[in-house]
């Protein structure tokens, strides 16, 4: 079993972020062979923080059917919990990542409504 949720992840924030570490980007897509459907697949291939964040929660859903579904007993019950865990942690880290980049973009706009304050144009 794979955490592919993660490493679907992995990939779309290396696309947003234009991450060209070659051999993580390999292993990832080396993990993901034959995994690429539906929201997973969709999430290693976002190209937006707003795209990640919906893949991720349409991927979290998925998980957490999967994990209600499974029985207790199963050998893999548990990992999948501890899947469930992981993505749902990932997913409020992209929340902050995406709320600390709005925070940029609007300090920068700050700093130029003070400049055109400062020195007003003619």
């Amino acid at each position: 079993m794979s955490c592919h949720e993660i490493e679907a992840l992995r990939l779309g924030l290396m696309n947003v972020l234009g991450t060209g570490d070659r051999h993580a980007r390999e292993h990832a897509e080396k993990e993901l062979e034959g995994h690429l459907d539906g929201p997973v697949g969709a999430l290693a291939a976002a190209e937006s923080l707003a795209e990640i964040e919906r893949h991720l929660d349409a991927a979290l859903v998925d998980l957490e059917e999967e994990v209600a579904a499974m029985d207790s007993e199963n050998p893999e019950y548990d990992y999948a919990r501890g899947r469930l865990l992981a993505v749902r942690d990932a997913e409020r880290a992209v929340r902050r990542l995406t709320a600390q980049g709005e925070s940029v973009v609007d300090g920068l706009g700050d700093a130029h409504d003070l400049l055109h304050e400062t020195f007003p144009e003619e």
